[in-house]
């Protein structure tokens, strides 16, 4: 079956982009202006709306553009917890997005602030052992617009704002680095959708060359480390991207982002039963966040069906966090919202997707054997 060819979305288009463009079709800079308009604050979902622009304009702009390539085919949840979005894609694959309501006992007046976990890629390459994401492998890199669109269809969907993002959805953002910080210039941009670049968090598994590039970048991103373990040892187990950026090497790139960049790191660390959860590992792990005067934030697994995985009994989750906390190093442990409606990324995606037939079973293809 031949696959749909990527549509090219407004929605990924730069205002620069779009100035080029009507210049190119004998149109005025103004009317680039009036095309971001509808697209980023009236959002229309058809360029027919946009009552504007001639019908001659409107008819060129069809022949390239789209403003929806995907569709809301499911939400988990209810209105005021977390709510996971199953969305279906131009090519019939999947990709989920998580939206996260503030909590009043951190937050306080400010717990109206909404967090929307955005995927940026179709699976995931990387295989860390306790995710559901790359169960099934690696399709595809999302799109800037598709990347966008996320937050779009969201808004759409509840009526609600996102005040903060965090690339913490499927798939490795750093992998997809160049339509990831085309997204970020979109959602970040004033005729955008006007994100403020610090509410807005890239997480890597650890990729060090292409954290050196991101701390480069000219935006005031913040930065999280899925570090899951604090020696090689223990982290080579459930994350086989450390054999190839250990963490030496990782670190150092670390140091680089420091050195370059006001915003704090925050190591995310999913503690799991027997596995990384020893208090020597919560030692190393205070050793290297005093290192970076990083945050930490440890979250209890989050079970996957298939995965051996368990989350520690909360009396260990609370010891191994003592730890930290002794050491002077700022620690939250979220025991999250959502594990009630499989908010782990990428178990809707894997079932969903199993279901239509357009992926074997993991459990049945052997994807889920686990290396020791």
């Amino acid at each position: 079956m031949s696959v749909p060819a990527q549509p090219q979305s407004l929605l990924g288009t730069t205002l620069d982009e779009l100035a080029r463009l009507v210049a190119d079709m004998g149109e005025t800079a103004f009317r680039a202006k009036q095309v971001v308009e509808w697209v980023f604050r009236r959002r229309v979902a058809t360029i027919d709306e946009m009552t504007n622009l001639s019908h001659e304009l409107r008819a060129k702009l069809a022949e390239k553009f789209t403003l929806r390539t995907m569709k809301v085919q499911s939400v988990t949840g209810a209105g005021d917890t977390t709510r996971k979005f199953l969305l279906r894609l131009h090519d019939g694959r999947f990709i989920e997005t998580v939206l996260i309501p503030a909590s009043p006992a951190l937050y306080g007046d400010r717990a109206d602030r909404r967090t929307l976990c955005v995927s940026s890629q179709v699976g995931c390459a990387y295989d860390c052992k306790f995710c559901a994401s790359g169960l099934a492998g690696f399709t595809r890199n999302l799109s800037a617009g598709e990347i966008v669109e996320q937050v779009v269809q969201v808004e759409a969907h509840t009526g609600e704002r996102v005040d903060n993002i965090v690339f913490m959805g499927m798939g490795e953002p750093l992998a997809n680095l160049t339509n990831l910080a085309k997204a970020i210039e979109i959602l970040n941009s004033h005729w955008g959708i006007n994100i403020g670049a610090r509410h807005m968090t890239v997480s890597t598994s650890g990729l060090a060359p292409q954290i050196r590039k991101l701390a480069d970048f000219p935006l005031q991103i913040r930065l999280a480390i899925s570090l899951h373990g604090a020696s090689d040892e223990v982290r080579e187990k459930i994350m086989p991207v450390n054999r190839k950026y250990p963490l030496a090497e990782l670190f150092d790139a670390l140091d680089y982002w420091t050195s370059n960049r006001k915003q704090r790191i925050t190591l995310e660390y999913i503690l799991i039963e027997g596995v990384n959860d020893m208090l020597e590992q919560a030692h190393l792990l205070a050793k290297h966040a005093r290192r970076l005067d990083a945050l930490v934030n440890l979250i209890p697994y989050n079970t996957v069906e298939g995965l051996p995985w368990k989350r520690p009994s909360e009396t260990r989750q609370d010891a191994f966090k003592d730890v930290l906390v002794r050491a002077g190093i700022m620690t939250t442990l979220r025991r999250e919202k959502g594990h009630d409606i499989a908010a782990a990324c990428g178990q809707l995606r894997l079932k969903q997707e199993t279901e239509l037939g357009i992926i074997e079973s993991p459990a049945k293809s052997g994807a889920l054997t686990l290396s020791s």
